[in-house]
């Protein structure tokens, strides 16, 4: 019987890699900004936000929102206000700022924060507030209006954007010209990924003076450290990734795409749709990291993922359990996380990787028909 896996990360073959690779050879540059990262940035900064602001590589999205965070919160707060339903490395990324997780509950409908909520918890706890990180839920097109109103009020913003690079709308690029940070994943399992890396992008380009500024010791020019900072620069071997990527990444884009419809499809030709499974509402086009949705309210998604096992189709329960629930971060505080914790106890990720073939996604589908 075939296996499916549920992730199955499609970097850039060695022959796409070997002229920037002689580069790095003639340049002897390996760190520290070289000239594969110089570029990898400009056209980055060209091809998807229009020249607008400016973005710099990082070592990962974590050091990513640790660098943001650090650079912009607010220095009487204490909170970091997020969503729980996230990944860990949002709420770690607070407390190695010095800062304390506050968890608020997302929509049911899109899974993202709910915006009611966290300005209602905005206006209670005033100058406590440090920062406020909200997550674009598996890559949606997020609203930032709301978020861009915070930053005009002074209420430090950090887009928590892991799985949203690539993704377009209405504006462009998600994030373009978004006055605070906005933090990018390259892991291996993003859709664009290259192995560990990140970046870091904003409308002012003052801030990412900045954020580069931190990600390499705090030097100044004279290199003395004047500013709190830490080894978060990318090596010019994961530049030569990146820029491979670059140069195929629309046509990974395309076949992603094309995965999900054929879910989407198959969803409502099972009449699965009808029957209490639901997507996520999503806007833009996203080039998914795998196909998220949830299970009807009666059926345990843990049961599923147990049931797909036993047909070798590796499912997952991205984020379930959600933050709040665990050991680490037990203990902040949180508002009423109704709709967390039911979209934690449904949600199923399936397998999606650029490989797949429209056999596979009908035996996916079909064995959740199957399900009793």
């Amino acid at each position: 019987m075939k296996k499916i896996p549920f992730l199955r990360p499609n970097l850039v073959k060695k022959e796409a890699l070997l002229p920037y690779l002689e580069e790095i050879e003639t340049s002897r540059m390996y760190s520290n900004f070289g000239p594969l990262n110089k570029r990898f940035e400009k056209r980055v900064l060209e091809e998807y936000f229009d020249n607008i602001g400016d973005a710099a590589t990082v070592s990962n999205a974590t050091i990513g929102l640790i660098l943001a965070i650090s650079a912009c919160k607010n220095p009487k707060g204490k909170y970091a206000l997020m969503p729980s339903f996230t990944f860990a490395a949002t709420p770690l990324a607070a407390l190695w700022c010095g800062l304390e997780p506050f968890f608020i509950d997302i929509r049911p409908n899109d899974w993202c924060m709910n915006e009611e909520l966290l300005e209602d918890t905005i206006k209670k706890l005033g100058n406590d507030v440090a920062v406020v990180i909200p997550y674009a839920t598996f890559g949606t097109y997020l609203d930032l209006t709301f978020y861009q109103q915070l930053h005009k009020s002074d209420i430090p913003v950090v887009i928590d954007a892991a799985a949203s690079f690539g993704v377009r709308g209405k504006q462009g690029h998600f994030g373009k010209s978004f006055p605070g940070f906005v933090v990018y994943s390259f892991h291996a399992t993003k859709s664009f990924g290259v192995g560990e890396g990140g970046l870091v992008y904003s409308g002012n380009r003052e801030f990412i003076t900045k954020i580069r500024q931190a990600e390499n010791f705090g030097f100044s020019s004279d290199r003395t450290s004047n500013l709190l900072g830490l080894n978060g620069k990318i090596s010019e071997y994961t530049a030569a990734i990146a820029l491979s990527t670059l140069d195929v990444f629309e046509e990974k884009i395309k076949k992603r795409k094309q995965i999900y419809s054929w879910y989407v499809e198959q969803l409502h030709q099972n009449d699965l749709l009808s029957k209490g499974w639901t997507l996520q509402k999503t806007e833009g086009d996203i080039p998914h990291q795998f196909m998220p949705l949830t299970c009807p309210k009666n059926i345990h998604n843990h049961d599923i993922i147990t049931f797909l096992k036993n047909d070798q189709i590796e499912a997952r329960t991205y984020f379930s359990p959600p933050c709040h629930l665990q050991p680490l971060f037990s203990k902040y505080p949180q508002t009423s996380l109704t709709a967390t914790n039911q979209i934690a106890k449904q949600i199923i990720s399936l397998p999606l990787w650029e490989e797949m073939t429209e056999e596979d996604v009908r035996k996916i589908v079909g064995r959740l028909v199957s399900f009793k």
